[in-house]
This record gives C-alpha cells, structure tokens and sequence, in this order.
C-alpha cells in the first residue's frame, strides 16, 4: 500500500509516517515545513518519498498523492486561540486547502481519504461522555472551520464515493510534540518545568480533559484506513478523563515537584469538561487506546528533556511552532 500523509514532518503526522513505514507501508509526506521538521522525516527509508508543499497549491498535492491507495490529511491550522487570532488563516487551510486535496484524491483515484478533524466542534458540551451525535455548536472559528472540513469531505463520499473517515482528536500528547502560546497543555507544563518556570494553570484547574496517546491516534488512523467499507465521523480520545489539577500532580509525582503553580483566569473558547465515547471506533475499526496517561507522561517527559538539552540551535528552530501546527500552513 501507498499512502500520502499531509503534514507528516509534525506532531502526529510523523508519528504516523513512522508506524506505516514500520508497517512496510509505502510513505509520501507533504509538508512546507512551516511547521513540521526535517528531522522528523524518514530519508533513509527506501519506501520513504518526500514533497515540499502547500495543502493550498494543486500542484503539489497532485505531485504527491500520485500513485496513492489511501491519504491521510493532518496538515491544518488547529488550536482555538491561534484561530481567534487568525480567523481568515484558519478558514483558509482547514476549509479551502481540505477542498483542494479532496479534489486531488478524486482525480487521482484514492480509495479512502483519513481526515484529521477535532473534538471542538462540539463546543461547550451538553452531556458527558461525547458521542459522535452529541449536538455539534463549535465555540470558536477553528471548531467551525474543522466541522466545515468534516461536512465537505463526507460531502465528497456521498457525491463519487470515495471513502471517507474523519477522527475526531481529543488532546492529543506524546514525542515530537512542541509547544507555544498555542499550544496543548501537557507540552507547556513539560518545558516549563523542565526550565524551572512556573506554571499557569487557567481557571480553577477543575476542569478535565480527555488526553490521548499519539501512539493509539496513529494505530486509529491505521486501522481507519484498512477497515473496507467504512465512512464517517468517530471519536478519538482515551475514554478517560482528568482535571488540570491532577495532572499538575501527576507531573509533580514523575517529576519530583519543586515547581511553582500560578492560576489565571479563564481563556475563551476552553471548554469545561471533555470526555470522549470511543464505542463507534472500537466497533467500526477496532480502536483500542492502549497507552495509559502516566506512561505515556513519563515517556513525553523523556522525549521533552532530549530536546532541552539539544544544541541551543536545534532549540531555536524547535521553538518556533506549537505542539502541532503553524498559524500559516500547518502540520500535525
């Protein structure tokens, strides 16, 4: 099998490339680099090609996707804050540039397309645990831009059939991922640490969120992209979930404490609570997330301090993105 994978030189997008080389897949990568890293790539790999590119420029998706079974796009603008700030920037990669790689996977023939999409869609949420039929009401232009991305491409299955599966990503964590003022939660606590700044806990620390290994999100978009037959939108999370407060002391206990813990304010467009129902993915596709948090903690942790004690010039270039995307063609 052929796969093309947008934004694979990111977060999840590389973490993805490696399982399918890993799985003796062959891997084409579309990335601009605005937010991904060369040293995420795979040169090495004879099953391993490589296009320097926009998701916004026809002509280098339909240089990579040629001779692709399946895609998987993670390339995008994500976060709600960044997206606040950028709102044209966000609408324009997540809407327009996921147009035009549907348009390039139709001409090319591409059996199953894998889109990248997000738990903040839902908005402020209604009940506890989220189905894939929870009431879709997104809080900010990145939520609104994601669910347009959705419609569109199951649009695009109903119109000439084309596979289509959309995961919907809770908080995603693990290695590669960096970090900014866009970014998760458990990257920034991680290199504040790591620094020995404090960290900034906004709100009561009450509030809870699903994390989810990237590990189990890359073995989910495996088994999506082999699973024949099946189209839609499913959840991607842990199942579980776990107020700020206690993952502050989960970091405390893997870390040993010692760092101060400041509490500001709310931030607009964060949601209260967030817990994933993944029973559609497990039955459509056999999704099992396997990773527990505080494993998957201390391996973040692991991976975070390699990167601090990197040459101050490797550090400079990994600084200048969030834990996933780019505000102006982004990657996963």
């Amino acid at each position: 099998m052929k796969a093309l994978v947008t934004g694979g030189a990111g977060f999840i997008g590389s973490n993805l490339a490696r399982l399918l080389l890993d799985q003796g897949w062959e891997v084409v990568v579309l990335d601009n680099f605005l937010s991904g890293y060369r040293q995420n790539l795979f040169p090495n790999s004879s099953r391993f090609g490589f296009v320097e590119g926009d998701i916004r420029d026809a002509a280098a998706v339909g240089q990579a996707i040629a001779g692709c079974d399946i895609v998987f796009h993670l390339a995008a603008s994500v976060g709600n804050k960044r997206s606040i700030d950028r709102p044209l920037v966000d609408a324009e990669i997540n809407i327009l540039g996921t147009i035009q790689v549907l348009e390039a996977a139709r001409a090319a023939g591409v059996r199953k397309i894998v889109v990248s999409s997000s738990a903040g869609i839902f908005g402020e949420l209604k009940t506890l645990p989220i189905a894939e039929d929870h009431p879709v009401d997104p809080d900010t232009p990145y939520g609104v831009s994601k669910l347009a991305e959705e419609k569109v491409s199951l649009a695009y299955h109903k119109l000439y059939g084309l596979e289509v599966v959309c995961l919907r990503y809770f908080n995603v964590y693990g290695p590669n991922q960096r970090f900014d003022a866009y970014g998760n939660v458990i990257p920034i606590f991680a290199f504040s640490v790591i620094k020995g700044a404090p960290i900034t806990v906004f709100g009561d620390g009450e509030q809870t969120r699903d994390f989810v290994n990237v590990s189990d999100v890359a073995r989910a978009n495996l088994n999506a992209a082999q699973a024949k037959g099946v189209s839609g939108s499913f959840n991607i999370g842990s199942g579980t979930r776990i107020s700020i407060n206690k993952l502050v002391a989960a970091l405390k206990a893997i870390t040993g404490g010692g760092f101060e813990v400041i509490y500001g304010p709310p931030r607009a467009g964060d949601v209260r609570d967030s817990l994933a129902d993944i029973s559609r993915a497990r039955e459509s596709f056999a999704y099992t997330p396997s990773v527990e948090l505080m494993v998957g903690l201390n391996e973040y942790m692991a991976w975070a301090r390699t990167k601090a004690a990197a040459p101050a010039s490797e550090q400079d270039a990994d600084a200048k993105v969030s834990c996933s995307e780019c505000p102006t063609t982004a990657t996963r």
